[in-house]
């Protein structure tokens, strides 16, 4: 059986024969096709690119990156496959800047491999294993994660989301699509509203693509219909997800997270987030010390092809912004939910 298997009806990513398989989020919805990666640089570059894209997902697939590395490189000398093991881990850790779960995968799986160092062979087994148990542990807190998430999503509820957090995006089950899920297991009825999410438009081929092969009723709109919606009464709350929330509680997210979390003050609309502890990065002090990507210009003059701007016109393309701590509702974690995050609350978080 796959190692993988039956870990969603969506295998983002897949562990066969030595090789890691991703589902090329690129080609979606058009096309469900798998690449193949076999080494840590195809890895980086399948992250880079957005073959894979999702804070939880990257961090997986960095550390089945790091497996794939050893594997190739068992063989070697001592002094060989420390030099490339060192090399592998600098090449993922350059892949993207903002997603933090992509450096704590790395880190963890460099603590295996540093117990493992003197012997190649052991080495590259441990750490395939360290990988799986990466993977598997993340699906496992995407569903706590939806259980406490779930008791407050109440009957009926209109969901608003903003790019895509579900398999996608994880292991498996998700992390705001995971509490939507979890609230339709539980019998709730419950619906949908989608974001386009320019300039990759992640909502508009992501997430209603997962949301229509889950049967969950949604309806997709424009970034820029959000607070129309909210101001006709038509949106009963928001759950986004996170590619990395500082310790004061402030939260980067896809550009776009932070104008929909104003809307929603201004609506009186609950705003929720949905991460696991591995998107908390407690050695960042708050949101203004965040690293915000900045992508190439050809995702906003253009698309698969169609170049719609002028040349020559200047472009900006951050792909995430910070949302302050204090327009959070809560945080949904696997460890329960944080009211009003803030310094304080985070810290006891982890203590618990």
């Amino acid at each position: 059986m796959n190692a993988l298997s039956e870990a969603s009806a969506v295998e983002t990513l897949r562990w066969r024969d030595g090789r890691l398989e991703l589902i090329d989020q690129r080609a979606l919805p058009a096309r469900l096709e798998y690449a193949s990666c076999t080494s840590a640089a195809e890895v980086a570059e399948a992250i880079r690119s957005m073959v894979v894209r999702g804070a939880p997902a990257i961090g997986c697939a960095a550390a089945f990156g790091v497996a794939l590395e050893a594997r190739r490189e068992q063989h070697r000398t001592r002094a060989e496959f420390s030099a490339a093991m060192d090399a592998a881990f600098a090449t993922l850790a350059a892949s993207r800047p903002t997603a933090v779960n992509l450096f704590w995968a790395l880190e963890r799986m460099r603590s295996e491999l540093a117990a493992h160092r003197g012997d190649a062979k052991a080495a590259a087994a441990r750490l395939a294993e360290a990988a799986l148990a990466i993977f598997r542990a993340d699906l496992e807190t995407n569903r706590a994660i939806g259980r406490a998430g779930m008791k407050h999503v109440p009957d009926g509820a209109r969901i608003l989301t903003h790019c895509n957090t579900g398999a996608l995006a994880t292991a498996g089950h998700g992390t705001a699509l995971g509490v939507v899920r979890s609230a339709r297991d539980a019998g709730k009825r419950i619906s949908v509203i989608a974001s386009e999410t320019r300039p990759y438009l992640q909502g508009a081929r992501l997430t209603a693509w997962e949301l229509i092969r889950g049967r969950i009723p949604v309806t997709l709109i424009t970034d820029n219909a959000a607070g129309h919606l909210m101001s006709r009464g038509k949106v009963d709350m928001v759950i986004v997800g996170a590619d990395r929330i500082a310790a004061n509680g402030d939260v980067a997210n896809k550009i776009g997270t932070y104008p929909l979390a104003v809307l929603a003050l201004r609506h009186r609309i609950p705003f929720y987030v949905a991460a696991p502890l591995s998107t908390i990065d407690l050695r960042t002090a708050n949101g203004k010390a965040i690293p915000i990507e900045e992508r190439s210009a050809a995702e906003v003059t253009g698309y698969a092809g169609a170049r719609w701007a002028p040349e020559g016109v200047e472009v900006a393309n951050p792909a995430f912004d910070i949302t302050p701590a204090g327009l959070v509702s809560a945080l949904f974690t696997e460890r329960g939910v944080v009211k009003r995050p803030n310094a304080g609350k985070i810290r006891r978080l982890f203590k618990r």
